[in-house]
């Protein structure tokens, strides 16, 4: 009988299609996520149950969804975010995790830096004066030399960091485990919290949301920064109270915010959308075609080196 593989991600395969070739050589039969949405938990309680492995993107990975999986044998992460997936039941239910590390890194380091230089030129709006047939000018603020803070120093917080040695810009880092060598190398000052958010012109998030970065900026935060002050975040969406931005973008306590992640996705009654100081985007800091062919090869090396019993490949230590 053929080994049921789920595949959520809707790029999945969609810029090469080698990952496909690869699955079907070794005979098995992909199910694909034809919604145009991620699943719902119930939407994967109905058809999990067959399945011997899944690549998966956003979609919630959650006990009940893993308890109904009879046959599954792995969950790959088609990225590095595992929060979607409930990696205690997969561990109690004997469920390998395995996922993409440093596949996107470099994609959403770019995409952070587009979204700082575009937010503080107002790239935007610019557009949309030459578009309503009308020549004003918007005047912005400059990146180069200013001081960014980095919260989280892990791969993609470094690549973000190197890109910001470019614009000469001093860095500002925090960390619960700070590398003291990268720091040396690069010209990088950890900083506590406080510290950081005093001091930077722009804020980058690149932490995981674990129940202690919960929220981890909410309205005290929010106070302690510049007024001039730029957030962008590409990471997760509940790292920031998105209800306390608001009224601080509203407010002009801080002067901006680029988002590329929500609490809830897509952020459908969110009163960010309200705002004009505030640039969003789809949650796609690592659609590249460079990313998501990295990504779906090594997913699917994961994926086999599971189902077909051979040496583990990206695993999860869970």
């Amino acid at each position: 009988m053929k080994k049921k593989i789920l595949i959520t991600p809707r790029s999945f395969g969609k810029t090469n299609d080698v990952p496909f070739k690869i699955l079907e050589k070794h005979g098995y039969e992909i199910i694909r996520n034809q919604t145009g949405e991620k699943y719902s938990e119930q939407q994967l309680i109905d058809i999990i149950e067959e399945m011997d492995g899944i690549i998966v993107g956003l979609d919630p990975i959650s006990r009940k969804v893993l308890e109904k999986a009879k046959n599954l044998k792995v969950v790959t992460k088609y990225g590095v975010g595992l929060d979607n997936i409930d990696l205690r039941a997969a561990k109690r239910l004997g469920i390998q995790v395995t996922f993409t590390p440093g596949a996107n890194d470099e994609s959403v380091a770019d995409f952070t830096f587009s979204l700082m230089l575009s937010v503080s030129r107002h790239i935007k709006q610019l557009d949309e004066i030459v578009r309503n047939d009308c020549w004003g000018k918007i005047i912005g603020t400059e990146v180069y030399g200013k001081t960014l803070g980095i919260i989280g120093t892990g791969a993609i917080g470094k690549d973000v960091a190197r890109r910001a040695r470019g614009f000469n810009m001093e860095i500002l880092a925090y960390d619960i485990y700070p590398d003291e060598n990268f720091a040396k190398k690069i010209g990088l000052k950890y900083v506590d919290k406080k510290t950081l958010l005093k001091n930077s012109d722009f804020i980058s998030f690149h932490v995981p949301l674990t129940d202690e970065m919960y929220h981890f900026i909410d309205e005290e935060e929010l106070k302690m920064m510049k007024d001039s002050a730029i957030i962008i975040n590409t990471s997760r969406g509940g790292i920031i109270n998105e209800d306390s931005l608001y009224y601080a973008l509203r407010d002009k306590k801080i002067a901006a915010a680029a988002l590329d992640v929500f609490e809830n996705e897509p952020p459908i009654n969110s009163r960010l959308l309200e705002l004009d100081n505030v640039l969003l985007s789809p949650h796609c800091g690592a659609s590249t075609i460079d990313a998501t062919n990295r990504m779906g090869l090594m997913a699917v090396e994961g994926l086999i080196s599971i189902l077909e019993e051979k040496e583990p490949k990206y695993l999860v230590k869970i």
